[in-house]
């Protein structure tokens, strides 16, 4: 097991670090002004009872902290904060600047953002203007820059929250257009580079001056898309970089700046952002009831939320990723998510399983959204803690034992360093790559040259994550800017420092890869690494050019491997294992096979088509002290458990189980944690193959009993020798 500590200091390095919490922070989204009368007090004392130590305000409300230009209402937040403080509770104040107000659409239409087919974004939602305009940058400073100077002094007031979410949408608009433009300048100095870069002789494309540049919304060129994701995202970057020196200009020394990503939105890069941020969070949403249950959960079909008990974890690591460090979960499934047709609460103790589930991966912070269900707007139908009738009830009773159980565990379960198996790389511009070239189409249709799939990369990388998730591997996730530096080209962490501490490093989907991410990728292997390769890896450089290198590109001779070839497959092909590959039952091959070449590699696994067959779907090479393994297809996930049971030995907690998930990770004092789930309705015993005790306990288990949808928290007798701490625990 490894815990990460070389990439923490860098991410860090451009907010400031937390001061350790002695316990999670715990609670909800509240919004007293959303209410039709105020129910202040009695919140407050149910909160209280429930183990609420936090709540997050004031975000959604521009219109009421401004109802009219220039005409300020700072005063309605202070009896919250002072209720709350009476109750000690804290507050994080959200900045209100995801949903402006109307008085300004009015007089500033000019606004507006503009979508892919160059209308103008209608009022009646959120995210509906531009970022960069300068009328929003005035308005939003003013009204920042008064909000912070009123509460920065408040005693309940911990921290501040940036923009909503950031990156909904692609700014389409003229402003952004032109700012477009200027990027580019910077970037290429001249058309004629520019066109010589993206191969702009193709279909006639070709630039005389800057303004022969066509409009994005009309683009087929995939060039042109990476660059204009990688600047929307700099919008954004460049918006949230402001709004944080802003607040820390206003702000106390000891209240920290977050912002909640919503993982993979198109406008961002969540990782370079979050450089910004004192903690990184997220607000991680998920199917419950069935779609929580193993071995075969009930995955919703084109929903926008994901199914399954690895999608918590996964959201999890995601978020540690961005700063390598604790991390905060700003909002998640308080009751039913999604509108009215849509409901789902959870099981009874899914809200504990999934609580626990990001702690064990390092969550310092449990919000829900939100408290108290609405009676009107566009999102009345999503679940709270209290219903309609404003009455506790089960969701109360649940998450009250949640807290109830955080609050006694108290700083044993705060600043978790996670355990991790298998580094996996994450890479945002590779997400942008394949969704303009997506492997895979969505609906298997649409047309050849406008085939995006948002979805592409992630769906690959999740079918990985999952066979890691079944045989109880833990994963690291690791973005690829926190291995080379994308506006230098240069390593942030040496190969082989990080070989010592992550001996397997899973690359499947990095489509786009520099030549540094290469050369340090090479590097990894000659260190003694074991790199994996999955599909769509090392195929295209930072320009979503298709390399000129035989593929994997500046690998092959590493891997003992190549190809040339590959097919979509539209339907499961059954995979052929060996004596060093064995395959667990219904291994299948699907939607995208690579017709590897064995070059020396030894051949792990093949198929059973009779075309398809021809080409090795698993190989695996010695180079210099380390390997390289290529998997030459998207894997079912008793392909991907398959695959884990050849590169890790077998994880002992779950020997004979199919409906237990385990993690663990290592707190302040210098002691192990295991969190063991049953995702399941039936009750089941588990051999504990370490000396354990339940946490705060000391009497040590041979085995443990888990119930329906149950989780049980343990910790080892022994203390880790590297960590001089030790509570007695």
């Amino acid at each position: 097991m490894h815990s990460l500590q070389l990439l923490s200091e860098r991410s860090l390095k451009k907010g400031k670090a937390m001061k350790s919490l002695d316990h999670i922070l715990f609670g909800a989204a509240y919004y007293d002004e959303y209410q039709p009368s105020s129910n202040l007090d009695a919140d407050m004392q149910l909160m209280r009872k429930a183990h609420i130590n936090v709540i997050r305000v004031g975000e959604g409300s521009w219109s009421h902290w401004e109802p009219e230009d220039g005409q300020f209402s700072l005063d309605w937040l202070e009896p919250v904060l002072d209720k709350a403080a009476e109750n000690n509770i804290q507050a994080i104040i959200g900045v209100p600047t995801f949903a402006i107000p109307q008085w300004m659409v009015r007089k500033y239409p000019e606004i507006a953002l503009s979508d892919d087919h160059g209308q103008k974004v209608p009022f009646g939602s959120r995210e509906e203007h531009s970022y960069s305009h300068p009328v929003f940058r005035y308005y939003a400073a003013r009204l920042i820059g008064k909000i912070v100077d009123r509460y920065a002094g408040h005693p309940s007031v911990i921290g501040w929250q940036l923009h909503n979410e950031p990156g909904l949408r692609l700014n389409y608009s003229t402003d952004a257009f032109e700012g477009f433009k200027d990027y580019l300048r910077k970037e290429y100095g001249s058309v004629e580079h520019l066109n010589k870069a993206w191969g702009l002789t193709y279909w006639s494309h070709e630039l005389s001056t800057w303004d022969d540049l066509w409009k994005p919304e009309g683009n087929c060129q995939p060039q042109y898309d990476i660059a204009w994701h990688r600047y929307q995202a700099l919008l954004t970057d460049d918006m949230l970089a402001w709004q944080s020196r802003l607040i820390r200009q206003h702000c106390r020394s000891d209240q920290f700046i977050t912002v909640n990503m919503a993982l993979g939105r198109e406008a961002v890069d969540e990782a370079r952002s979050s450089e910004h941020l004192d903690v990184a969070g997220s607000d991680p949403y998920f199917h419950m009831q069935d779609g929580l249950q193993l071995p075969e959960p009930d995955m919703a079909e084109d929903a926008w939320y994901p199914s399954g008990p690895w999608t918590i974890a996964q959201m999890a690591d995601r978020t540690y990723s961005l700063k390598s460090a604790p991390f905060f979960v700003l909002e998640t499934d308080g009751g039913p998510i999604g509108g009215s047709a849509d409901n789902f609460p959870g099981y009874k103790g899914q809200w504990r399983q999934a609580g626990w589930q990001f702690v064990s991966r390092g969550a310092d912070l449990i919000e829900y959204w939100h408290w108290q269900q609405l009676h009107y707007g566009t999102e009345m139908y999503w679940g709270g803690i209290l219903p309609h009738d404003r009455k506790p009830g089960r969701v109360y009773a649940e998450i009250s034992q949640l807290g109830g159980e955080l609050a006694a565990a108290g700083d044993a379960v705060t600043d978790l360093k996670p355990d991790a198996d298998v580094a996996i790389l994450y890479s945002v511009g590779s997400r942008w790559g394949l969704t303009f070239e997506p492997y895979t189409a969505i609906n298997g249709a649409g047309d050849a040259h406008r085939a995006r799939n948002a979805g592409s990369y992630d769906h690959m990388l999740t079918a990985f994550y999952r066979g890691a998730f079944r045989t109880g591997h833990q994963v690291r996730m690791i973005q690829d800017t926190h291995l080379i530096d994308g506006s230098a080209e240069k390593p942030v962490v040496a190969p082989t420092a990080f070989v010592n501490q992550y001996p397997l490093l899973l690359v499947p989907g990095a489509y786009i890869c520099s030549d540094a991410l290469l050369s340090w990728l090479r590097e990894y292997v000659k260190a003694g690494g074991h790199l994996v390769l999955g599909p769509r890896a090392a195929y295209a450089d930072q320009y979503a050019r298709a390399r000129m290198e035989t593929k994997p590109s500046m690998l092959d001779d590493l891997a003992g491997a190549d190809y040339q070839e590959f097919s979509n497959i539209k339907s499961p092909i059954s995979v052929k294992g060996t004596d060093s590959f064995k395959l667990r039952p219904g291994s299948a091959a699907t939607e995208w096979i690579d017709c590897l070449q064995s070059e020396g590699a030894e051949i792990l696994a093949t198929s059973n088509h009779p075309h398809f067959s021809q080409f090795p779907l698993i190989t695996s090479h010695v180079a210099g002290q380390g390997r390289v393994t290529m998997i030459g297809t998207v894997p079912n996930e008793a392909l991907a458990a398959s695959l884990f049971d050849y590169l890790l030995p077998d994880d002992p907690w779950l020997a004979g189980q199919t409906t237990i998930s385990h993690s663990s990770a290592v707190n302040r004092y210098g002691r192990r944690l295991h969190f063991l789930f049953n995702w399941s309705w039936q009750t089941h015993r588990i051999a504990v193959p370490v000396s354990c005790t339940l946490l705060g306990k000391n009497e040590p288990l041979s085995s443990v009993e888990l119930g329906p949808w149950d989780v049980v928290l343990l910790q080892e007798t022994h203390v880790l020798a590297d960590n001089p701490m030790d509570s007695g625990r």
